[in-house]
């Protein structure tokens, strides 16, 4: 798409987003500027009351309420823990996702994020926190993600159409910032032009205003097909999906499938989205940057939500209870004036009455005297409290408790005494309080629900290939781990590589990218609060049961925030081992020494026996080429041996012959088949390695034996055979 097109297509979703919206930000400009910024009068009884010199009091409770709601959201951070979802994931790299996302939320200052937007979601309705992608550090490639806090809710356009709880089918959004021309050039460079735009459909005072430029990031979600296939891996028999995309990009699963490795099975198109950030001026698109998440990375909490004719509403905490604070600054600011109004008038006397000590009486109001003197009649005492502001006192009262009833929350969840004495009661009454802003936290819960499902989907396109990455624990202990690459487990106790039962290493491998994980999100104490809870209870426990203090001793200890707790509870574990005597001691370390010897000797002999074998499979090798060698040249020799023996009885047997013409002759050809198949068997032996002195000597002694004539009962002919002994 041309960057006019992006143009006018941004200006046409942004508008639509700025009317929708129209509503909810003014609700939120007037309920922080209520709550927060104390503007609770009207301005134009404000100037009024100014003018006539009479008291405009502000005394301010509602923030009170707002504190009341978000430290309590605090104290029980809602926490995200990502579970395996199919066959291809397993929950070693599960525990490794789960330290990753709580080591991005630590170096990130998630917590901020997280506290900010909570606390504009309750104190205005909304609030919003986004993902974000850089450099691990200035000189690597390597990237992280970072969870940051957007201070200014109202600089962020949500789409008009989403209808999700948690908001996570936005398709298009928008993040505005303003900013000076030296910052605009020196983040986007002196090629990019800063020109004014008559347009105001942007915002109300446009895109310029003055020396300031307004620059929009427009986060566009589009859906997608995509083709997915599904393989049989020959060797495991597990089936495996994987997408069109994948396999182009990865060498690997190419080789795997023209190897016959994985057999293809099926496929089908699937639908996916596309997310893309375009950063513009009023005036042109000063980038375009495709997003590897199908999510748009910028997450809303929040407040109270309601649907009127298709339409969402957002309000705050305190909006049902603003005209209450009115009523409650008026009527204590007429109380005031009351009093003010009232005579300060302590004497009164007849004319005359006070002649004598004027001076004294003059200062009776202001000063203690030890005595007061009079004249004539004694002069009567007026009280200052006459009770004019007693009704206006009473007021203030009922919309103090008009406010209380309206929020949700009472004296008992304020931390303030009211009517309740028991602690059931306190109780029961605290409960009620959270029972009517729980929709609050839970909102919390689902956007950080929806946070990790951004992560989930971030990771292993972040997180890929072979590198270390550090992860925390629940504890905030950090640990490196090795990606992409296997690695020899480490004991957490002892620190020792870990090895199966036949010594062979035991290892692992964390693929991030491989398998399917879900998510879900526990709300409760923090891992300081449980510990500290944990304590408490086991001190309880180990007072109501003494003899459980030895198994507890270590535990608690480890619970505790003493200075080399962790030592103490090492010390405590090896206290509540047996004790073994020295002399027993001893022995068992010289039977180790002992088995560490024989263990050494019994390898050294594996060893060179090993050796041995090999020199002795390496004489027998020639050996029996020596053998072989020797068989063929005592075979060609036996052979011409034969072959003149066969030549002298082949003569002398023509000279004996008596009829010349009635006998056959013996056929040179049987010895010369027989010579033929003792070559064969010769060969034969040879090939299959036999050629030993026992074969040599029996195709000798055969050789060597004397033939015979016999006649065949079938053709009548005389043939020779050899007569062995």
């Amino acid at each position: 798409m041309a960057d006019k097109d992006k143009l006018a297509q941004g200006r046409r979703t942004f508008t639509l987003a700025q009317d929708a919206e129209t509503d909810n930000r003014a609700a939120y400009e007037d309920d922080v500027s209520f709550a927060r910024h104390g503007e609770q009068w009207p301005e134009k009884i404000l100037k009024q009351r100014e003018a006539e010199g009479r008291p405009c009091l502000t005394i301010n409770k509602l923030p009170t309420f707002i504190r009341q709601v978000v430290n309590d959201a605090r104290q029980n951070k809602p926490a995200i823990k990502v579970h395996p979802a199919d066959s291809g994931a397993d929950p070693e790299t599960a525990e490794v996702i789960n330290g990753l996302i709580r080591n991005i939320e630590y170096t990130s200052n998630a917590d901020t994020a997280y506290d900010t937007g909570m606390e504009c979601a309750v104190s205005g309705g909304f609030g919003y926190w986004r993902i974000g992608l850089d450099y691990a550090y200035e000189d690597s490639f390597d990237m992280d993600l970072s969870i940051e806090r957007i201070a200014n809710p109202l600089s962020v356009y949500g789409d008009p159409y989403s209808t999700a709880a948690d908001s996570s089918d936005w398709m298009d959004a928008f993040v505005v910032d303003v900013m000076s021309k030296d910052q605009f050039k020196a983040k986007h460079g002196e090629t990019k032009t800063v020109r004014d735009w008559d347009d105001t459909s942007w915002g109300e005072e446009g895109w310029r205003v003055g020396n300031d430029v307004t620059v929009a990031e427009w986060w566009h979600r589009e859906q997608a097909e995509i083709k997915v296939q599904q393989f049989l891996n020959v060797q495991s028999g597990a089936l495996q999906t994987y997408t069109e995309e994948a396999i182009a990009k990865s060498e690997d699963l190419q080789v795997f499938i023209q190897a016959g490795l994985l057999e293809f099975k099926r496929e089908r198109m699937a639908k996916t989205y596309r997310v893309t950030q375009n950063t513009m001026t009023g005036a042109e698109v000063l980038s375009e940057v495709k997003w590897a998440g199908c999510y748009i990375p910028i997450v809303p909490v929040y407040g109270e939500e309601y649907n009127i004719k298709g339409k969402r509403h957002l309000r705050s905490l305190i909006n049902p209870g603003k005209d209450a604070q009115r009523q409650f600054n008026y009527w204590r600011s007429t109380a005031t004036e009351l009093v003010a109004l009232a005579p300060k008038v302590p004497w009164i006397g007849r004319v005359g009455t006070f002649s004598s000590d004027i001076e004294k009486w003059n200062t009776a109001n202001t000063q203690s005297h030890a005595f007061l003197e009079y004249d004539k009649e004694p002069p009567t005492r007026i009280p200052l409290d006459s009770g004019v502001a007693a009704g206006a006192l009473q007021e203030a009262l009922n919309a103090s408790d008009d406010m209380k009833s309206v929020i949700g929350l009472y004296d008992a969840s304020l931390g303030a005494k009211s009517n309740e004495t028991s602690g059931r009661a306190i109780m029961a009454r605290q409960r009620e309080g959270d029972v009517s802003t729980f929709h609050f936290v839970d909102n919390l819960n689902r956007a950080i629900r929806h946070t990790g499902r951004i992560l989930i989907d971030m990771i292993p396109h972040v997180y890929s290939g072979e590198r270390i990455i550090r992860v925390m624990g629940e504890d905030g202990k950090p640990e490196n781990k090795q990606l992409g690459k296997e690695y020899q487990k480490v004991d957490d106790k002892t620190g020792q590589p870990m090895v199966d039962e036949t010594g062979q290493a035991i290892m692992a491998l964390h693929d991030l990218s491989a398998g399917k994980y879900d998510l879900t999100v526990t709300t409760g104490p923090s891992f300081t609060t449980r510990r500290e809870e944990a304590a408490f209870q086991m001190t309880e426990m180990m007072r109501a049961l003494p003899a459980s203090a030895p198994i507890l001793g270590k535990h608690l200890a480890k619970n505790l925030d003493w200075p080399g707790a962790d030592e103490i509870a090492e010390e405590l574990e090896q206290m509540g081992q047996p004790q073994i005597p020295p002399e027993l001691q001893q022995k068992i370390e010289e039977g180790q020494a002992e088995i560490a010897r024989l263990t050494e000797e019994n390898q050294k002999l594996k060893t060179d026996m090993s050796i041995d074998q090999t020199k002795v499979a390496g004489e027998l090798q020639i050996k029996n080429k020596v053998a072989d060698q020797n068989f063929q040249l005592g075979l060609r020799k036996l052979g011409q041996e034969r072959i003149l023996k066969s030549q002298q009885q082949a003569n002398e047997a023509a000279n004996a012959t008596e009829d010349e013409g009635g006998e056959e002759r013996m056929s040179d050809g049987g010895d010369d088949a027989i010579m033929q198949g003792l070559s064969m068997l010769g060969q034969l032996i040879v090939q299959n390695g036999e050629a030993t002195q026992r074969s040599l000597e029996t195709v000798a002694r055969t050789v060597a034996a004397p033939s015979e004539m016999v006649i065949d009962p079938v053709t009548g002919r005389k043939q020779a055979r050899k007569v062995l002994n």
